[in-house]
């Protein structure tokens, strides 16, 4: 696979308008949890099942406020928790990304920390930032964080100072790490993460949103987050109709996707 540079990233979300990145969720600018926080794959999790099925952004935060699902031993590290995940995921279903999110996190568990990633990444500019820096490192070599800083602050500007910038691509990497692409503590190596039918509709979708189409929608930064070359990828989706995610069909070279299923109930309130 091709190394990526931030503007890949730009370019896959350039076509969405503020509407469309309001109603699918993603969040623009140069701002991001990630100089605060990771992913928080694991609170995520807690959340997920303290808070199972159709259910409300109140009822998330009912969860984490008044149940204390994760562990939290004061009100306002429940809050900023609250925050920073609804920054991440949104947990709002009328989100469509998050809703997708949530209808396939119980089809398979092991493809729960990718669709998290992916989606902190639909949602946090500074994550996307990070990504090239990963992606662009290949398996089995040592990760080097200055091309990752390098990344973060020509995103950023001169809006972060050093302790900020440094905490930004501590904590991203923490993600990359969670998220199986990374694996060490002190010194990282990139290892290849293993793609799935939930994980590449997931990507799939995603490229969708920001009006991919067809053999574009398998070539997106998106589908490079899962570490496979198109072919694969296309058999993963074959795999995803057979297990009713997707609707997929193929004449030739051309490829048409589309997720009537899954976004069905897309606006709803």
């Amino acid at each position: 696979m091709n190394a990526l540079c931030h503007a890949d990233f730009d370019a896959a979300v350039g076509p969405v308008t503020e509407h469309e990145a309001a109603v699918w969720g993603f969040r623009l600018g140069d701002k991001g949890t990630h100089s605060s926080r990771t992913i928080m794959f694991e609170e995520l999790s807690h959340l997920m099942e303290a808070a199972p099925g159709d259910v409300s952004l109140e009822d998330y935060a009912e969860a984490i406020m008044a149940r204390n699902c994760l562990g939290k031993r004061t009100i306002a590290n429940r809050k900023i928790s609250l925050q920073h995940l609804r920054e991440l995921y949104s947990l709002d279903p009328r989100v469509v990304l998050f809703r997708v999110l949530r209808e396939l996190w119980d089809r398979d568990r092991s493809s729960r920390v990718l669709l998290a990633l992916m989606l902190s990444l639909v949602r946090d500019p500074l994550l996307r930032a990070s990504a090239p820096a990963v992606l662009g490192t290949p398996p089995g070599h040592e990760f080097a964080r200055q091309p990752m800083t390098d990344a973060v602050k020509s995103a950023t500007g001169d809006r972060l100072n050093s302790a900020t910038l440094d905490k930004v691509v501590r904590n991203a990497a923490s993600s990359w790490t969670q998220s199986g692409h990374l694996r060490g503590r002190g010194r990282k190596t990139r290892q290849r993460v293993q793609a799935t039918p939930v994980a590449t509709t997931y990507a799939l979708m995603i490229g969708f949103a920001t009006n991919r189409r067809g053999r574009l929608l398998f070539e997106t930064p998106w589908c490079s987050i899962l570490d496979t070359d198109i072919r694969e990828l296309i058999d993963l989706a074959v795999a995803a109709r057979t297990l009713g995610l997707l609707e997929f069909k193929q004449s030739g070279s051309i490829i048409d996707v589309s997720f009537a299923d899954l976004l069905k109930s897309r606006h709803r309130c």
